[in-house]
């Protein structure tokens, strides 16, 4: 069975996303997308939700 693990970034930053990729690979879990939430007024995002999988049996 595949499950999925949604983790929620509000302060989006090339450190806080390699922390929650190296924290949930490392804990068995693979990448599986990013998704960035824009604001209207900067090219900035202002949230990421980085998907992870795990086979579980």
């Amino acid at each position: 069975m595949l499950q999925y693990k949604v983790v929620e970034l509000s302060h989006v930053s090339e450190d806080t996303i390699e922390e929650a990729l190296n924290e949930w690979t490392r804990k068995g879990w693979k990448f599986d997308a990013m998704q960035f939430a824009m604001r209207d007024a900067s090219k900035r995002p202002a949230m990421a939700f980085v998907v992870f999988t795990k086979e579980e049996n």
